[in-house]
């Protein structure tokens, strides 16, 4: 839900608290967060509509990690599409509720994702990167289960292996990031084709992003 900023890059499994911080600092800091985040759509914006163009009008994305729905969220309605997002904070997810009652809104950890229903397309931005390594590699059977054949996956990451904090609301906010070959192999073994990545972005604002397909 940031960009990923910040020094102190390791190379271990973190045992640092601020990585089981992150939902109790969104929730405190929501209100925050809804006046500093940019509501409309900026560095997201070369991504986010390759991932929209892959969904048939009427089809159903889910946004994990979708914060209070504004610019991702918003974007995808604007574009025609059903949206299903979930978060951690039920602050965030009150604003989105409130914004576009006509679309889906849980409160949910993504680690433990369990969905009754599959998408047509699912993205993670600015999210995915705020958990452990070790909770990122079990997010990608998660995204198997909830991807239709053929439905594109968008995420980012950091660019290499290790572990980096940022600061918001002048607490520390943990990201972390495998290498680029071990997404790779989570993403051929989970049944995905990389379609596109690239690393820092310059477009994306620096971002290191992954956009794959389910195999039919």
């Amino acid at each position: 839900m940031t960009e990923r900023t910040g020094t102190n890059t390791t190379t271990t499994e973190s045992d640092d608290p601020s990585a089981e911080a992150i939902i109790n600092l969104y929730e405190a800091q929501t209100e925050l967060w809804s006046r500093l985040r940019v509501a409309h759509i900026t560095v997201e914006q070369v991504w986010l509509d390759a991932l929209i163009a892959t969904v048939t009008p009427g089809g159903r994305i889910l946004d994990i990690g979708c914060g209070n729905g504004v610019p991702i969220a918003a974007w995808c309605i604007q574009h025609g599409l059903q949206v299903t997002g979930i978060d951690s904070s039920p602050g965030m997810i009150t604003h989105c509720r409130t914004r576009f009652p006509d679309h889906q809104w849980h409160c949910l950890d993504m680690r433990t994702l369990v969905l009754e229903q599959q998408f047509d397309a699912l993205l993670a931005w600015d999210s995915f990167f705020h958990l452990t390594r070790n909770a990122q590699r079990q997010m990608f059977p998660r995204f198997a289960k909830l991807a239709l054949p053929g439905a594109h996956l968008l995420f980012n990451t950091g660019p290499e292996n290790g572990e980096a904090l940022g600061r918001f609301a002048e607490q520390d906010l943990y990201h972390a990031s495998l290498a680029a070959d071990e997404y790779r192999h989570l993403l051929k073994q989970s049944g995905f084709e990389v379609i596109r990545h690239q690393v820092e972005d310059i477009e994306a604002g620096g971002r290191t992003v992954w956009l794959a397909c389910k195999r039919a």
